[in-house]
């Protein structure tokens, strides 16, 4: 039976970090939560359209019950029933769908929709986001999440894409509540090594250059 508890707010707070998962087996993101758990960061996102998502989700939920465990990549209602019923305790998606946001919301799970625009991240928010996914943040960069939240600064903003140990800081000191990470947290190097204690070490690394922005 899939471990029931809630997404824990605390434990994000104490790590802001969303780390992205996609397109890796079962063995191999079991490796990644130890090495992920161990170096301090609590928050992980599995991807809906990876080969045995909704396996992977309630593995980790039994295995890792100190983690947050999340879908991300939620575009169907289909991807939502699948995550839902998998004990997915927050909700991602890269788009605005308005039933998946409404209908998250009204089950009281945490649900972080992508929006691009000042007027799409408005409204991800209006239909009670958690946070707003900026995505994708890469060729936006940290300046844009500073001029957005000049006027809208009540909205939670988590951007994702771009993100890595050289800029995570700034985009913190920019007022973002937390960010998305994928390739650059997940290190492909790191896991065609097999060298989980040096990935150990890399999360470890990354986590450090936010300490001030954690909330213990």
């Amino acid at each position: 039976m899939v471990n029931t508890k809630l997404f824990s707010w605390k434990l994000y707070h104490q790590a802001p970090i969303v780390g992205i998962v996609r397109n890796l087996p079962i063995d191999t993101v079991l490796k990644i939560a130890q090495a992920y758990s161990e170096a301090g960061l609590n928050t992980i996102e599995i991807t809906m359209n990876t080969k045995s998502a909704s396996e992977i989700i309630a593995t980790l939920r039994h295995k890792f019950p100190n983690l947050n465990v999340g879908a991300g990549t939620v575009c169907t209602d289909d991807d939502l029933d699948k995550a839902i019923d998998a004990g997915a305790q927050f909700i991602v998606t890269p788009i605005i769908n308005e039933a998946i946001i409404k209908k998250t919301v009204a089950l009281n799970i945490p649900v972080f929709p992508g929006a691009f625009t000042p007027t799409e991240i408005y409204k991800a928010w209006s239909l009670g986001a958690s946070a707003v996914k900026v995505f994708p943040a890469t060729q936006l960069g940290v300046s844009y999440i500073k001029d957005v939240l000049a006027p809208l600064n009540k909205i939670k903003l988590l951007p994702t894409g771009g993100i890595t140990e050289g800029n995570i800081k700034s985009f913190f000191e920019a007022g973002a509540v937390g960010v998305g990470m994928g390739s650059s947290l997940i290190s492909k190097t790191h896991i065609s090594n097999d060298d989980y204690e040096g990935l150990k070490k890399h999360f470890i690394k990354i986590r450090s250059q936010i300490e001030e922005f954690v909330q213990i």
